[in-house]
């Protein structure tokens, strides 16, 4: 079953690379020294010596294997050079085209290739250019979504197509529980990736009241009105906070660029304004407004009912999913 790993992790769970820096060094360690596989998040620019030193900083805080999260509708090609460098276990990419190129050049390196993909068209690409899995993301999952389709329409499609490749298929979008991940093996996936289950963590770099939001708040939109002007044509599930509420039907004309300053942060050692309507959420460093910045989060967090170690996430996991198979689907109960 699923728990027995993939991709050489003790487990099947991946922690989605959450952005821009929520997913930094000691939520990534904290996921790999339980044994799934942890995911650091690239900045958005070519920053290849930061790439390193985020990479380093967290094999200062686990011996186990991980991997990053590149953005590939952003200027990335010396910051994919310095993760291949580094020899990291597994490069996550997203938003763009996986070439063959990339594939080979990675391979050579020793590191593991896993595109996040949104449809069908997209998985075959990914199967064609020879990648180690790939995470079929639904239209349920918080944050910026790329597909149409909810999970349970797509990921079993895309499974079939993978058919005897041999490429493990993982699910992501709206699972934050075990029912979610035993129903993700159910349709043939052999992992989950989650992002706002490892939002809601103690490790996990996003400000306390981004975090305490997720658990106050239990409804989520799909949009497109926060960081139209950085990142055009990218829609996104947002927490339906008061300040998104009274904003959501936003001229789609306007766009973050002539908006007001509500705050300043620090993102990956870099001093940010934050203009109303960008796409950046809260981190401890943010000061301003943060009630009235961005807050991604998927359709089922509504089910996240308290802050908790990152650990603790995957190992509750793992035994609930366990028990959840052995006592409600044996032989003798269905």
């Amino acid at each position: 079953m699923g728990w027995k790993g993939i991709l050489g992790f003790e487990y099947g769970i991946v922690q989605g690379p959450l952005g821009p820096d929520i997913a930094g060094p000691e939520l990534v360690a904290a996921v790999a020294n339980a044994g799934g596989l942890g995911l650091l998040r690239a900045p958005d620019w070519e920053s290849p010596d930061y790439v390193k030193e985020l990479i380093r900083k967290t094999r200062k805080l686990t011996d186990k294997p991980f991997g990053v999260g590149v953005i590939l509708a952003f200027p990335h090609k010396e910051n994919v050079k310095a993760i291949l460098e580094e020899k990291v276990a597994v490069l996550q990419l997203y938003w763009g085209e996986c070439s063959k190129e990339l594939v080979i050049e990675a391979h050579n390196a020793g590191v593991k290739v896993v595109p996040q993909v949104g449809s069908l068209e997209e998985a075959k690409k990914a199967i064609n250019v020879g990648v180690d899995a790939i995470i079929v993301q639904g239209r349920e999952a918080g944050g910026h979504v790329i597909g149409q389709e909810g999970l349970i329409s797509l990921l079993p499609r895309v499974v079939d197509l993978v058919g005897d490749h041999g490429i493990p298929v993982i699910a992501a979008g709206g699972i934050v529980d075990a029912r979610g991940y035993v129903a993700a093996l159910a349709l043939g996936a052999k992992g989950i990736c989650m992002g706002t289950r490892f939002l809601a963590t103690h490790e996990s770099y996003a400000h306390p009241t981004y975090k305490r939001k997720l658990i106050e708040y239990d409804k989520t939109e799909y949009t497109d009105v926060f960081g139209r002007a950085r990142w055009p044509g990218a829609p996104h599930r947002v927490l339906q906070t008061p300040f998104f509420c009274d904003w959501k039907c936003l001229n789609a004309q306007e766009n973050e660029t002539n908006q007001p300053i509500i705050g300043r942060t620090i993102i990956h050692g870099m001093e940010r304004e934050i203009r109303r309507f960008a796409g950046t959420v809260p981190n401890p460093t943010t000061t301003g407004d943060i009630e009235s910045m961005v807050m991604y989060a998927g359709q089922s967090v509504g089910l996240i009912k308290e802050i908790l170690p990152a650990g603790e996430v995957v190992k509750k996991l793992v035994e609930a999913a366990q028990l959840l198979i052995h006592q409600t689907f044996n032989p003798d109960s269905i």
